[in-house]
């Protein structure tokens, strides 16, 4: 994968075999987004399914719940992790008859079909947003739900993406996403490897741009989405709803089901990541702040249901009623799996 520490100044690809290695990856930052994050979590668990050595499937399972567990420390937020390990122990359960060889090729496939998915939701995804974006549109975007946030394509940019291939003149606004800077780094690279017109702003000059009437419409990802609606992401996606409601204008949530996590009822039981102080007081090595500051650093933040325009799945858009509107694309999610 590529490292997106390095972005954009070098595009350098990491090869791993090693689940510890995966999971030291997640947690460092080479690999993010939820999607993508979820899709690294199940090729790690494969990895260390084929180099567990185990005598019985009852012993193999207890090592297996061991790899998972390392996996699932990593980063905290991003739900995809979790359903990502959930569906490859669910899959190990429900082949107890296959001998232990034959289980771990078909836990390596998995991992590839759930790559193969991904991409293959994202433009679905693209397919249904792509008429919420107007003819000549300025768009907004936080933080960085494209290709490298995913296993290709993007949610938030591929709906944007799906956009200017159906003709649509789009010009993006990314913001720079402090402090780790996924909007300028990563966001503005794909736009303009994809011939996207993009003009990168700071976090907070986007509402000045609004009160001037120069930008159309908000959208983002989303890292988890409680049953009601609620979305957790980027930290500085609440301030962007709150400034739509403000200007009278759209806030979109691109996501897949992946990301719903139905087991919560609101987004106060989503857990919030704290990362350290070192990537709010330095910049490139340099030191931004005096020496020894208090630092808070929380990388997500929670947008309440009621700010938010639609959500955009694979399965369609929902808007108002998120409680009934989201339960009803689980079922048609289970209805299209079976």
């Amino acid at each position: 994968m590529i490292d997106q520490r390095l972005l954009p100044v070098e595009e350098i690809w990491r090869e791993y075999d090693d689940y510890r290695d995966i999971a030291e990856a997640i947690r460092t930052m080479v690999v993010r987004g939820a999607p993508a994050i979820g899709v690294a979590a199940a090729f790690g668990a494969a990895f260390g399914a084929r180099d567990i050595e185990a005598e019985s499937f009852e012993n193999f399972c207890r090592k297996m719940e061991n790899v998972c567990a390392v996996l699932a420390e990593t980063r905290p937020t991003a739900v995809n992790l979790f359903w990502a390990l959930e569906r490859i122990k669910l899959f190990v359960k429900t082949h107890s008859e296959l001998p232990l060889a034959d289980l771990k090729e078909k836990l390596l496939q998995l991992a590839l079909e759930m790559a193969a998915e991904d991409e293959k939701i994202n433009r679905a995804m693209g397919a249904w947003g792509e008429p919420l974006i107007p003819e000549n549109a300025r768009v907004l975007t936080h933080c960085n739900a494209g290709a490298l946030a995913t296993a290709g394509y993007g949610t938030a940019l591929g709906v944007i993406r799906s956009a200017a291939k159906a003709g649509k003149t789009v010009r993006v606004f990314a913001d720079e996403t402090r402090p780790w800077l996924q909007g300028a780094r990563l966001t503005a690279w794909e736009l303009q490897q994809d011939g996207i017109p993009v003009t990168l702003i700071c976090d907070n000059m986007a509402g000045f741009l609004m009160s001037r009437g120069e930008i159309d419409c908000v959208i983002v990802g989303a890292d988890r989405i409680a049953a009601n609606g609620d979305v957790a992401n980027k930290i500085g996606t609440y301030t962007l709803a709150v400034l739509c409601k403000e200007h009278q204008l759209p806030f979109y949530v691109a996501a897949p089901l992946s990301t719903i996590d139905f087991s919560l009822a609101d987004g106060s039981a989503i857990p919030i990541e704290e990362r350290g102080a070192e990537e709010v007081i330095l910049h490139g090595g340099k030191r931004l702040a005096p020496d020894g500051i208090e630092v808070r650093n929380p990388a997500f933040d929670i947008t309440p249901a009621r700010l938010v325009t639609a959500i955009i799945s694979e399965h369609g858009v929902v808007r108002g009623d998120y409680l009934s509107g989201l339960a009803d694309l689980r079922q048609k999610g289970r209805t299209h799996d079976s």
